[in-house]
């Protein structure tokens, strides 16, 4: 039995080494930015401090609790199957409950949940706390596009809809990713997206900010995100919404102050001038002749 629980304790060891090493590889494939990587399992690289943040607490507070838990888990199920079977034990125990042991399975779990909560809460309120924004854009989803409007540059809303496949290949863009009109925004800069439907429920997600926010009709939601990168970032309505779900790109562009400006200046509507009717010719008006006076008698 020990030489068994010693074999085992060499595989368990092995499989974890090869955890790691597969987790530091699937990190090492994840460098595109802003986009899903094939053959990727690690998180999409962050571009704001919020993403970073999650990242974090599901990296170094989840993972390693969930890791030793699952551990747990097959250290007693290993011990019940060598120790407490009918060769090992042919008389089996006859006693049914250990308080101590209740107490625990009982105690613990709410402790790693208390733990769990101070992480999960201080990133639910960072998250919610949103700064002072620089602009705000309106986005209305729809089967199957999004609207995007400016309100603060007077820009009105404009249809993004999938880009078609041959376009795509095209301009070497992610297929399903891409978007014929998609949304701009300045570096370093507070966005608030008030989000909502026009028909059913959808959802406005973007991984790489860490952002997700249903678009419920009838209903304003807010969500905001500080892009710290320039770039290019993919996301997709993440709430199942018809036969077209899939086609329901969101593709976000992140530039420069001086580009975002011009970009601006290019999609604000010009000005209409009204051109003045030309002033009619006037008729000179001729005074009719005065009547001739009497002649005289």
């Amino acid at each position: 039995m020990r030489s068994g629980f010693s074999g085992i304790g060499r595989l368990a060891a092995g499989g974890w080494t090869a955890l790691i090493g597969l987790a530091f590889a699937a990190r090492a494939l994840a460098d595109t930015v802003g986009q899903p990587t094939d053959g990727a399992i690690d998180l999409q690289p962050a571009a704001s401090q919020i993403r970073r943040d999650e990242i974090v607490f599901h990296n170094h507070i989840l993972l390693p609790i969930i890791a030793a838990i699952t551990l747990l888990v097959l250290v007693l199920l290993l011990i019940c199957i060598f120790r407490f079977n009918s060769r090992a034990n042919p008389v089996p125990a006859r006693w049914s409950h250990n308080t101590p042991v209740e107490v625990a399975w009982t105690v613990i779990p709410v402790l790693i949940l208390m733990f769990i909560a101070i992480f999960s809460f201080k990133l639910l309120f960072e998250e919610h706390n949103m700064p002072p924004p620089y602009m705000t854009v309106k986005v209305t989803g729809r089967q199957w596009n999004w609207d995007y409007e400016y309100p603060d540059q007077k820009i009105p809303a404009y249809t993004s809809t999938v880009m078609s496949e041959a376009d795509a290949a095209a301009r070497h863009v992610p297929y399903k990713l891409a978007a014929n009109s998609p949304m701009f925004a300045p570096v370093n800069k507070v966005v608030r997206v008030e989000v909502t439907g026009e028909d059913v429920i959808h959802s406005f997600s973007m991984p790489a900010f860490g952002i997700k926010i249903d678009a419920i009709p009838g209903r304003l939601n807010e969500t905001w995100f500080k892009a710290d990168r320039t770039g290019v970032f993919y996301g997709q309505c993440s709430q199942l919404c018809g036969i077209d779900h899939a086609f329901m790109p969101i593709e976000i562009h992140v530039v420069t102050q001086p580009q975002f400006d011009a970009w601006v200046a290019s999609k604000v509507p010009k000005p209409v001038v009204v051109a003045s009717a030309a002033s009619a010719p006037t008729t000179p008006v001729i005074p009719s002749a005065a009547p001739a006076a009497p002649a005289a008698r």
